[in-house]
């Protein structure tokens, strides 16, 4: 026996059975005629059962502003990201770790613009989005530059009728200055943070990776007193030897997935999740922490080596971080240590007299 058709009755509205036949839905229905031919177009309206939200579709289509009475525009963020990934020749060109980069801004551009129309795209909404992601500048100004490029590939590649590029002489925050190294007070904090800042802290410090690797390790790169760690930029792997404190602290851990840090048993939780909840836990320490990064903790890493006597090279083969980066802070390191001993010794001489 069919259920019982719905008694809402309204202009234009018309009920079909479901092919199940176990309920009806509604449709908004359109008839008209071109060159003596009939022509109908129905609009499935989800009311979910709900009649004011029935209500509230039926008087947007009636308006012409449902969803699925709007024209889908050719020129989509969503299309020319898809095109751009499919051009083998560009793909080609690309290094692997450029290609990364690339896909990661890309996947968060499509977050919320994927049906968007690139025409309507302003260089007011491009600086407004600039200026939110000011916490996060080097992520500020990679969105700028992914939108630059796929407008110059829609407009010269595609023969998209786009117009000027809205990202074009935007400024940008631009190479920022070194780190900051986390001092020991914040480095000592680190035992009452979240499970996941914590975990990713200890990672930092112990590997000198970059946030996104450490973010990332997986049990299987821990095998007794080593640990294989990734070098991001060089896009490669290296077993290195894994520091007591760090495998202690990984012992507490409960396995959960195949991640340190799990979002479930095969993925690990996303690096911009860990870095939102390392800033909201920045916040409890108060104005004087603001300056420092998770980027800080990997170049506190370099010092701790320095002061505790490893030559360049050691450093390098256990951070994976560049001759001139260890040389930078490797002098912030010198001049702990120097100052250290030139105020010990004014001490000394000042007991003497």
């Amino acid at each position: 026996m069919n259920p019982k058709k719905p008694r809402i009755v309204k202009k234009n509205l018309a009920w079909k059975l479901n092919r199940s036949k176990s309920s009806w839905s509604p449709y908004y229905r359109v008839t008209w005629y071109e060159s003596g031919k009939r022509k109908e177009r129905a609009v499935f309206l989800d009311w979910k059962g709900d009649p004011q939200l029935l209500d509230s579709l039926y008087w947007s289509c009636r308006a012409g502003q449902h969803t699925n009475q709007q024209q889908r525009s050719k020129y989509r963020w969503g299309e020319v990201i898809r095109l751009w990934r499919a051009d083998g020749v560009i793909q080609k060109k690309l290094a692997a770790k450029t290609k990364s980069s690339y896909q990661r801004e890309m996947e968060a551009l499509l977050a919320k613009n994927a049906d968007k129309d690139m025409r309507n795209t302003t260089r007011a909404g491009l600086r407004k989005a600039h200026a939110e992601l000011i916490e996060t500048r080097r992520k500020a100004d990679w969105r700028i530059q992914i939108v630059s490029l796929l407008w110059n590939y829609a407009v010269n590649k595609l023969d998209w009728p786009l117009g000027p590029n809205p990202a074009s002489g935007l400024d940008k925050y631009g190479v920022q200055k070194p780190f900051d190294p986390w001092p020991e007070w914040m480095i000592n904090a680190l035992d009452a943070a979240p499970s996941a800042v914590k975990t990713v802290g200890y990672v930092l410090r112990g590997t000198g990776q970059r946030p996104g690797a450490a973010v990332g390790m997986r049990w299987d790169q821990f095998n007794g007193e080593y640990m294989t760690v990734v070098d991001e930029k060089g896009d490669q792997e290296l077993e290195v030897y894994c520091p007591t404190f760090l495998r202690e602290y990984i012992a507490t851990l409960s396995v959960a997935g195949s991640h340190l840090i799990p979002k479930n048993l095969r993925e690990p939780l996303g690096y911009d999740a860990v870095e939102k909840a390392f800033r909201k836990w920045r916040e409890t320490l108060g104005d004087r922490a603001k300056r420092f990064t998770l980027h800080g903790l990997r170049k506190a890493a370099i010092i701790e080596l320095a002061e505790a006597g490893s030559t360049d090279a050691e450093i390098q083969a256990v951070t994976g971080q560049s001759a001139e980066m260890v040389a930078y802070y490797r002098m912030k390191a010198s001049r702990r240590a120097l100052s250290r001993t030139a105020q010990m010794r004014r001490d000394q001489n000042g007991n003497r007299t």
